[in-house]
């Protein structure tokens, strides 16, 4: 048992703030919670940390992300000026995937998750690349989870532009890989694919099949640039959620991913299945693809970064300053719903209660060492993330009731996991640079 006492707890929908809060966490749930909860237990075997004050706030989600790009901050390989969207994945993205292999595989895992959990995001649904070396690509990516001890939704990316092998293969490591975890109570799995775009019929067929013979959702960019949009209606002569549709991969477990281009009958499908669409503010931005500016329209709308690290608060601070920069009406708060829906996903992934600190829900708890300068309380803090809170506040996070990262340490040593992880970055550009 772990009781964290006197803790200025904040949640986040209904919006709060309440000092002087103990947190008593048994096993991987939140056992009792409130002021003086901790004497209740006092008697029992447990360790007490006494916070101080200290923030303590439901742990962050990510609801996509690229692990694997985690070893492309800052690549100096020999990149194509690009001129378009498309242009970009060629000469960048679908260069770095292909020369990854197994080592590089496991170390942008591992760096991915130690980014996610020292940023106080407790949990991260990714979406792996590695057409080189695809069998056991997820298990690679699973231990740097469970090195770290982050909670995450894992997926292979299904795609035809490697040949129908490897499309094949795709569907195989994901279906294989979502049985083999489904009683993993920190990793899950769902179905991933790439785009409408690089996905003939075959392929949708063979990823319906793997959805449903798992259970898991589908994870798949849509309508990131016109291209996809454009794309489907002249190949398919129909939408890009019409498709999808089609061979039955809407859902309330499917994320949808950017939907910059989407239109009014796309999202009208996403919302009748209940679906999700995740905006990645940060990616869109440095891709120049545009932006959404539905947003406001669809019932489920999640965060990611789409491999720009894990830093959800940074994410949804530029989320914010975007949505009012193309002149949206939004507010701080709308934009910590966002964020807070993430949690609304592991739910459907998982089973259990996710987001928010109190009896019966899971202990994923981020601490943060802030002392804000003006009012916190329920009717600004969404202001104070955007104006004021920042990843370097975070000293401590619980994940399913575990420290993982204690005043700003993990339990093992990480200079040498950064060490190897630079020598294999410089291996990894020098083989994209061999790459036709």
């Amino acid at each position: 048992m772990l009781i964290l006492k006197n803790a200025t707890v904040v949640q986040f929908n209904p919006s709060s703030v309440e000092e002087g809060i103990d947190i008593v966490i048994d096993g991987p749930l939140i056992l009792d919670s409130g002021k003086d909860a901790g004497k209740r237990y006092a008697e029992s075997k447990c360790e007490i940390i006494d916070l101080k004050g200290k923030v303590a706030m439901p742990g962050l989600v990510c609801s996509h992300n690229h692990f694997y790009s985690a070893l492309a901050r800052g690549i100096t390989a020999n990149i194509k000026p690009s001129a378009d969207f498309v242009s970009v994945l060629k000469n960048l993205w679908w260069r770095l995937d292909r020369a990854l292999d197994e080592e590089s595989i496991y170390f942008s895992g591992l760096a991915g998750a130690l980014d996610a959990v020292k940023s106080g995001t407790t949990s991260v649904i990714d979406h792996h690349a590695s057409p080189s070396f695809i069998k056991g690509s997820l298990e690679l990516i699973k231990a740097g989870f469970d090195k770290t001890g982050l909670r995450g939704v894992l997926a292979y990316e299904v795609t035809d532009r490697n040949g129908e092998d490897g499309m094949l293969k795709g569907a195989e490591e994901n279906a294989e890989f979502a049985l083999k975890v489904r009683n993993n109570p920190l990793i899950k799995a769902s179905i991933g694919a790439h785009a409408p775009f690089t996905l003939g019929d075959k392929a949708l067929l063979r990823i319906h099949e793997a959805v449903k013979d798992t259970g898991a959702g589908l994870h798949i960019h849509v309508s990131e640039d016109r291209y996809d949009s454009s794309n489907s209606h002249l190949l398919y002569g129909m939408d890009v959620t019409e498709r999808l549709e089609k061979f039955k991969l809407l859902s309330d477990r499917t994320i949808l991913v950017h939907g910059v281009y989407l239109g009014e009958s796309d999202r009208d499908r996403i919302n009748n299945h209940d679906a999700f669409l995740v905006h990645n503010a940060r990616s869109n931005m440095n891709n120049a693809v545009g932006y959404n500016t539905m947003l406001p329209e669809y019932k489920n709308v999640a965060l990611g970064t789409d491999g720009i690290g894990s830093d959800m608060i940074e994410e949804m601070k530029i989320a914010y300053f975007k949505h009012k920069d193309a002149g949206g009406s939004l507010w701080p708060l709308d934009f910590l719903d966002f964020l807070q829906n993430g949690n609304e996903i592991l739910k459907r992934y998982f089973g259990g209660k996710y987001g928010s600190i109190e009896k019966g829900f899971s202990a994923d708890i981020t601490v943060m060492d802030y002392e804000p300068p003006t009012p916190f309380n329920g009717d600004n803090i969404a202001g104070h993330f955007i104006f004021g809170l920042s990843s370097r506040c975070v000293e401590t996070v619980i994940i399913g009731g575990r420290i993982v990262y204690r005043d700003r340490r993990f339990p093992f040593d990480v200079s040498g996991i950064y060490e190897k992880a630079r020598e294999i970055s410089k291996k990894l550009w020098q083989r994209m640079d061999e790459l036709k």
